[in-house]
């Protein structure tokens, strides 16, 4: 009887092993060769040289890596700040029971989400474009403005442009998880609070905002690990005047792909993990240290 349940088991593996041997091909190997990369210095075309920490020690000292850090952080504040207030307010407005055609609107709100970054660059650079953009034609059409503004000229206008980009991609997607944190809320806590009189306002700040904690550190910690990879939508509507919208992805392709810079770019691309870690980590123990406090 258990050699039969020995036997069975290993038909799992089978089924198991592609997915590692991809994984060790197009994953583990080349994270392994990109981590010896970064300690010698290769065009692609010669023979790596071992170069040891010449490139972390080159990192701390380009000023154009620490620029990409703060329009990362930059772009990526001014993203998820409004993201997560639209996600959450949308989700409590369809969660409540009284809403007709709910299912209908989450479809719509969450259809962004399923466009790629490439084509919503595309759609925002037209958009805002000064000469022939859709939005300088309606803001001059009810008389807000009398000439073209050039939005991609101005530094703040165009890591605005950028945020909202992501902000409208994404929301859609927190909104759903919202809403299945929401769902998870049992019914009787509200029943309770209506009968001791709570308000709205009481049991949203009360019941609901507490309870969604885990969700809302959830939503905080892929927006934090996808927001600091930003990556598509900046590339499609440009650098921005003085490199403003120059993230550090960005100047991970543009070391690596286009200066053929390819150790350099590998130790960019190791600073880039250790950046995320680091704030993934101080998010996870400032979770913590609520949860110690309440």
């Amino acid at each position: 009887m258990r050699s039969s349940s020995i036997n069975k088991s290993k038909y799992g593996f089978y089924f198991v092993l592609p997915y590692f041997i991809t994984f060790l091909i197009f994953g583990l190997v080349p994270i392994i060769f990109s981590l010896y990369l970064s300690f010698t210095k290769w065009d692609g075309f010669s023979d790596p040289v071992f170069v040891g920490l010449d490139n972390y020690s080159r990192l701390l000292q380009d000023t154009f890596f620490f620029k990409a850090i703060g329009n990362t952080l930059i772009i990526w504040i001014l993203s998820i700040v409004p993201q997560l207030i639209l996600a959450l307010a949308l989700a409590m407005i369809l969660n409540e029971k009284f809403i007709k055609g709910k299912h209908f609107f989450r479809a719509v709100f969450y259809f962004p989400n399923i466009v790629t970054p490439v084509t919503l660059g595309v759609l925002f650079s037209l958009m805002f474009d000064w000469q022939t953009g859709s939005v300088n034609k309606f803001l001059m059409g009810i008389g807000l403005i009398d000439d073209p503004v050039n939005w991609f000229n101005s530094p703040w206008l165009s890591r605005f442009i950028v945020a909202g980009v992501i902000m409208w991609q994404y929301f859609g997607f927190n909104m759903l998880v919202f809403i299945a944190g929401l769902q998870s809320i049992q019914e009787e806590l509200y029943e309770a609070a209506r009968v001791d009189g709570a308000s709205k306002w009481d049991i949203a700040t009360k019941i609901t905002l507490p309870l969604l904690r885990p969700v809302l550190l959830f939503t905080f910690i892929t927006s934090v690990i996808g927001g600091l990879q930003l990556f598509d939508a900046p590339l499609m509507l440009g650098n921005g005047p003085d490199n403003s919208t120059l993230t550090m992805v960005m100047y991970l392709f543009q070391t690596a792909f286009q200066r053929f810079d390819y150790s350099y770019g590998a130790a960019i691309a190791y600073a880039i993990f250790i950046i995320i870690l680091f704030f993934s980590l101080i998010t996870m123990k400032f979770s913590k240290m609520n949860k110690v406090e309440q």
